[in-house]
């Protein structure tokens, strides 16, 4: 255990949990995903089992990206955004940071993508994670939008989204093979919705609520 500790301080955090979400995702395409055990994973990644629960809770987790990285770069963006800035370049660039997650290991992405949609225990994962993006968007603009009329509406229509344009453009790019040509397609495709977000006072805000909650439900679905 004391060898194996000093190896991982030697590679770092990063590349560890690298190398074993690399490891989990290898494995449940090879093996399945119930056959494959956390013992299993952390062999194949050369770490202790106590080394895999200093990084996930359990084998679901091992499959997915680092939200908490994606959720934290998000926050950031808010965060360190000139007063001057319009909001709806600011969440913009706040959605667009979160591609780096999947575009930094695209065969990684290609394989979770094919056992997101095949493993229900992974599926349900995702859509909690979900959540979590959804209601930060929800927070930060709420925040924003304290001052305009119906601005926490405002602020929960434009998360929603924002969260479910990136999810259909980050399925399509994957579908589609997750190529490194694809990946420009994928981020125009993603700002597509920048237009319909109600992020200024108008006369017709029942409507265009309406209309951005229909077109967060047909992204989501698709």
């Amino acid at each position: 255990m004391v060898a194996v500790t000093a190896v991982t301080a030697r590679r770092g955090r990063a590349e560890v949990r690298r190398e074993l979400v690399a490891a989990a995702v290898r494995l449940f395409t090879e093996r399945g995903y119930d056959e494959t055990t956390v013992d299993d994973i952390a062999g194949a990644a050369g770490v202790g089992r106590r080394t895999f629960f200093r990084y996930f809770r359990g084998k679901e987790d091992a499959v997915s990206p680092d939200h908490e990285q994606g959720l934290a770069r998000i926050a950031e963006v808010f965060a360190t955004a000139h007063p001057t800035e319009p909001l709806r370049s600011v969440v913009m660039r706040a959605g667009e940071t979160v591609f780096d997650l999947y575009v930094a290991d695209r065969e990684t992405a290609r394989m979770r993508f094919a056992l997101v949609h095949d493993v229900p225990a992974l599926r349900d994962r995702e859509a909690a994670q979900v959540h979590h993006y959804r209601r930060l968007f929800t927070r930060e603009l709420a925040e924003r939008l304290a001052d305009v009329e119906d601005g926490a509406l405002r602020a929960a229509v434009t998360a929603a989204a924002v969260v479910a344009a990136h999810n259909q453009a980050l399925r399509h790019w994957l579908a589609g093979g997750g190529t490194a040509d694809g990946v420009e397609a994928c981020v125009a495709h993603f700002r597509k919705v920048a237009w319909m977000l109600p992020l200024q006072a108008g006369p017709d805000i029942d409507e265009v609520t309406r209309r951005l909650e229909k077109v967060a439900r047909t992204l989501e679905a698709g």
